[in-house]
């Protein structure tokens, strides 16, 4: 996401690889070994998120078996994750925080737009993910009524929606404190919007996210203490089928775990640069910003370590074999 900050320019001097700042403080490209590795990592690492997220979309979409409802909004998440590596990467790249602190041009407002939407998403798809593991584990009888296709449907375009909504609110507040530089009449208006962006963007579902993995795993916690005392062959059915919900919870508890890693500390610093004069070098700006769109990257191989029919989807993908026949309704272990 954009930083919305008041940085003094006078202090970044030799803050990017690929850019300078001579005596009057005017912004330059160079083509160093330096820029050049820079952009070499970034591209690949590009490539990996596009590549594996595709894995993941071909998969659930291929596959039979893996057409269930919390797959859906996987493959909800694994959409905005692709699209991160289409769009938000090459756009990083090109336009960095750097370069959108000295020109904020059109480019720059698509890349805030598109940053912001698809991180808005990412959280939306992720909260839609754990009421589904809520029903599952909590309430496991009503959840085949209550998290039908129908309501995974519907949970997707509110995700979507919702988010394309507060991307486009923040071109509105960017235009608002474009002419709020020259008037300062909306300087209030402007901070409120901010705030209420950070808030209902990322701080107040991540905080009812923690509440309801902490409520699923004190109720998995128990249905395992449950599940060890008893002995009869329909118990241990039923353990089978509740050790297999506990994985997924397990599995996409660490998803929200490596979310909050990768991108508390960005909105921690754009929380700091928005609202106070606290100074933060921009090497550390650029470096918060590439690890929040690393998670992007890391969500496939989350998938592909916990889940052996995820990797078994992947294996036959990548060896073509679903080219050579009709695989969809193969059994994947």
């Amino acid at each position: 996401m954009e930083l919305e900050s008041s940085i003094n320019r006078t202090d970044l001097i030799d803050i990017h690889p690929c850019y300078k700042i001579d005596v009057t403080y005017i912004l330059t490209r160079t083509n160093s070994i330096f820029c050049i590795l820079f952009h070499i990592f970034l591209g690949s690492l590009s490539v990996v998120t596009v590549c594996g997220n595709l894995l993941v979309i071909i998969s659930i979409i291929y596959f039979t078996q893996l057409h269930t409802p919390t797959n859906s909004l996987i493959l909800s998440l694994a959409v905005a994750d692709l699209l991160v590596g289409v769009l938000v990467f090459p756009l990083t790249m090109e336009f960095s925080e750097t370069t959108c602190l000295y020109h904020f041009d059109l480019f720059c407002k698509l890349r805030r737009t598109f940053d912001v939407s698809l991180c808005t998403s990412s959280i939306l798809n992720l909260f839609s993910i754990s009421i589904d593991r809520y029903y599952a584990v909590c309430q496991p009888l009503s959840y085949r009524t209550k998290i039908n296709d129908h309501v995974v449907v519907i949970m997707i375009l509110v995700s979507w929606g919702v988010s394309v909504l507060i991307g486009l609110g923040f071109i509105i507040v960017g235009t608002n404190q474009e002419k709020c530089a020259e008037t300062c009449l909306m300087k209030h208006y402007v901070v409120m919007a901010n705030v209420m962006g950070l808030i209902f963007s990322f701080y107040l579902p991540v905080i009812i996210l923690l509440c309801m993995y902490l409520k699923i795993f004190l109720v998995a916690q128990r249905q395992a203490r449950s599940i060890q005392t008893t002995t009869c062959q329909s118990t241990k059915s039923g353990a089978t089928v509740s050790k297999m919900e506990r994985k997924a919870t397990k599995t996409l508890a660490t998803v929200m775990g490596v979310f909050l890693i990768c991108w508390l500390p960005f909105f921690l610093c754009t929380t700091v640069l928005s609202f106070t004069h606290v100074y933060m070098p921009l090497p550390l700006v650029e470096l918060l910003n590439w690890l929040a769109l690393s998670n992007s990257t890391l969500n496939p191989f989350i998938y592909a370590f916990f889940y052996s029919w995820f990797r078994s989807a992947f294996r036959m993908i990548i060896s073509g074999k679903i080219i050579q026949g009709d695989f969809t309704n193969s059994k994947l272990l």
